[in-house]
C-alpha cells in the first residue's frame, strides 16, 4: 500500500466554503496519468493538481493538472492554490517571492506576498493572449445560453475566443441577471460552434454592470465538455478576459491593471479572481491573474 498526502484548499477566497475548490498532492512521484485522472474523478473537483519533481533547470517543480476527465496544460486555480499547499507544506520557503512551476504549457512564473510569515497572496504570469475571429451569430450565442437575443447584442460587445494558454469562448451579456439565468443548452452550443468552426472551448459568460461589490465584471464559466458542469473560480480564463477588456475598450488601459471578475455566486462560493493586464502602445503585453487561497484541510490517500 502506498500513501499520499493531500491538501484541499478553498481559492480565490479568503475564507472556508467560498472560492473553488481543489486536492494538491505535494509529491506525486510513483504515480501514473491514468491513476492521477482517477484520483481526480475520486476527488471529484473541477480540478486536483500533481506535483512532481521538476523536469528542466530553473523549475521549482513540474505540476500536472487534471479534471475529472482529462489533463489540461494549465489552469489558474490549480496554479494558485498549488503554490499555497507548497508553502504550506514547505517545500517553497518563508519569504520567497518568486518561484516558477512547470506546467503544460511551460515555465510558469508566479510572485508570492507574504504577511507575517505567512503566504497571503498569489500572481501566476499567463501567455500572451491570442485572439479568435469575432463570431457573427449572436442569437446563436443567446439561444446555446436559453436567454433573449438581446442579451448578447445589447453589449455590442463580440462573441468570441480568447487563449493565454487554454482557450475559452467569451459570451458578453448585457446584466448580471442574464448572467444569473443562463443555463447552458449543450446541444445548441454544440450545434453554434460547428457552424462557427470552433473547438468544444469552454463558455464563460460575464457582464460588466456595476454593482454594489465594485467587482470590474460579474461572470460564470461552464465546461461540460470537461466534466465540469460549473466552475466556481475560473483562472485560466481571466487572464484572456482581462485581456479582451481592454482590447474591447470596456476597461481603459489606465486601470487595466486593478480588475476583478466576481464568479461563483450563483453556485453559493462566491470568488474573487484579480487581472492585472500591462498595456504599452495600445497592446497587451502581460498577463497577470491572482488571488487568495485558504487551506481547508488536509489528508492522506491510500492506494
Amino acid at each position: 500500500m502506498r500513501s499520499y498526502r493531500y491538501f484541499h484548499l478553498d481559492v480565490f477566497t479568503n475564507r472556508l466554503f467560498g472560492g473553488n475548490q481543489l486536492a494538491v498532492f505535494v509529491d506525486a512521484r510513483g504515480l501514473g496519468s491514468d491513476t492521477m485522472r482517477a484520483i481526480a474523478k475520486e476527488m471529484n473537483f473541477s480540478e486536483t493538481t500533481f506535483v512532481l519533481p521538476a523536469l528542466e533547470t530553473g523549475v521549482e517543480c513540474q505540476v500536472r493538472i487534471f479534471t475529472p476527465d482529462r489533463e489540461l496544460p494549465m489552469a489558474g486555480h490549480p496554479t494558485i492554490g498549488t503554490t499555497f499547499a507548497l508553502a504550506r507544506a514547505g517545500v517553497i520557503a518563508t519569504g520567497v517571492d518568486r518561484v516558477v512551476l512547470g506546467l503544460g504549457v511551460g515555465p510558469t512564473p508566479v510572485s508570492l506576498v507574504w504577511r507575517q510569515n505567512e503566504l497571503a497572496f498569489v500572481w501566476m504570469t499567463q501567455l500572451p493572449p491570442t485572439f479568435g475571429s469575432p463570431l457573427a451569430d449572436l442569437a446563436g450565442a443567446a439561444a446555446m445560453l436559453r436567454l433573449p437575443q438581446a442579451a448578447v447584442a445589447g453589449t455590442g460587445l463580440p462573441v468570441q475566443a480568447v487563449s493565454s494558454g487554454v482557450p475559452f469562448l467569451f459570451v458578453p451579456l448585457t446584466s448580471r441577471r442574464a448572467v444569473d439565468n443562463a443555463v447552458v443548452d449543450v446541444e445548441a452550443y454544440d450545434a453554434f460552434r460547428r457552424a462557427a468552426r470552433i473547438d468544444e472551448h469552454s463558455l464563460f459568460i460575464f457582464s460588466s454592470e456595476p454593482g454594489p461589490d465594485k467587482a470590474t465584471v460579474y461572470s460564470r464559466c461552464f465546461a461540460p465538455h470537461l466534466g465540469i458542469s460549473e466552475d466556481a473560480a475560473t483562472g485560466g480564463a481571466s487572464g484572456p478576459l482581462g485581456a479582451y477588456l481592454v482590447h474591447h475598450g470596456v476597461v481603459p488601459g489606465d486601470r487595466a491593471g486593478n480588475m476583478l471578475s466576481l464568479q461563483g455566486v450563483k453556485m453559493g462560493r462566491p470568488s474573487h479572481v484579480h487581472m492585472a493586464i500591462g498595456v504599452a502602445g495600445g497592446l497587451v503585453v502581460s498577463v497577470r491573474v491572482g488571488g487568495e487561497s485558504v487551506v481547508a484541510g488536509e489528508g492522506v490517500l491510500h492506494l
